[in-house]
């Protein structure tokens, strides 16, 4: 590991639960949201009303946990039950709303190996609204998106085994974001 970050060789989808470590921005996760949006799409389609991939993973030459985040919009959290069971059935693991009211959250992939994160929000919703709309902030905004990368490695060198922290301390540089991105909307 290089200042935080991984050496482009061992580069790989997938990171131990709770720890950090960050790595390059890959092409790659693009193919691998495409890849898991179809099976996703498969599993529970008709239930969904978008699928959309996020994250840092998401945002071109944002550094990132090699973790490909993806959020499926629902129109309701009540009608939710069908789509919590399938995906359990079909090997993503559940963890309830872990922690942030207003979604269903699952994990693929081995406590040592994490792969994806599976948002399901509703479509709209608060959840929603700011993953796509820091997404896509950073996406038009290329400066910030260097900002934003010099903050995740001080705070991966800082909180490498404490993922919870690390994702603490991003907070308020990500609700800036967000703030700034409706602004820009109204505007």
């Amino acid at each position: 590991m290089l200042d935080g970050r991984l050496r482009a060789e061992e580069i790989m989808i997938g990171l131990q639960s709770g720890i950090v470590k960050l790595v390059d921005y890959q092409d790659d996760w693009s193919c691998e949201y495409q890849k898991e949006k179809k099976i996703l799409a498969n599993l529970v389609g008709k239930y969904v009303l978008d699928i959309q991939h996020v994250g840092s993973t998401s945002i071109v030459n944002c550094i990132a946990k090699p973790i490909i985040d993806i959020a499926i919009a629902i129109e309701s959290l009540t009608k939710a039950d069908e789509i919590i069971d399938i995906l359990k059935r079909s090997g993503y693991e559940y963890h309830g709303d872990a922690g942030i009211e207003g979604r269903h959250f699952f994990t693929k992939g081995t406590k040592e190996n994490r792969t994806h994160y599976i948002h399901v929000e509703e479509k709209d919703g608060k959840l929603w609204n700011n993953h796509t709309l820091f997404r896509n902030y950073l996406n038009n905004h290329k400066e910030n998106v260097i900002e934003y990368n010099e903050l995740k490695k001080k705070l991966a060198l800082k909180y490498s085994s404490d993922r919870e922290l690390y994702t603490q301390k991003k907070s308020n540089y990500i609700e800036n974001i967000i703030t700034k991105a409706i602004q820009e909307i109204k505007h």
